[in-house]
Order: structure tokens, then C-alpha cells, then sequence
């Protein structure tokens, strides 16, 4: 699997859990699917492409300061 379809699915996977946790339901809820859709379109826009580094650790953010 490549790197970033492993984020992808990380994300997702995280963001699934978050929802459940939160939001009650078993699938994700409006707000948790337009965020895991923001997440994936950033990963897949990284400049760095295959070779980029962990979100936390990178020198350019992608994304808005209200959805780090």
C-alpha cells in the first residue's frame, strides 16, 4: 500500500473513531464526512507527493488552522 493511501485510510480510520465517540452514530455524521473529505483532498494536494512527511512534522501547512 502506498504511503499516502495508508494516511488516507489512517485518517479516515481516526475520524470514524472520533464521530462514534462523539456523535453516537454508526455511520459518520455530516460534519465528520466533510472533514475526512477536506483531510483526504489535502493529503492527496501534498507537494511533497509520495515522499511526504507526517502532517504534524511538516514545514508547510496544508491545511486551515481550524481543522489541524
Amino acid at each position: 500500500m502506498k504511503r499516502m493511501e495508508r494516511e488516507i485510510k489512517t485518517v479516515r480510520i481516526m475520524i470514524g473513531m472520533y464521530c462514534r465517540d462523539r456523535h453516537g452514530g454508526k455511520v459518520l455524521c455530516e460534519s465528520c464526512r466533510d472533514l475526512a473529505s477536506y483531510a483526504e483532498q489535502r493529503i492527496l494536494k501534498c507537494p511533497f507527493g509520495e515522499d511526504k512527511p507526517v502532517c504534524s512534522q511538516c514545514r508547510i501547512h496544508c491545511y486551515k488552522p481550524q481543522m489541524r
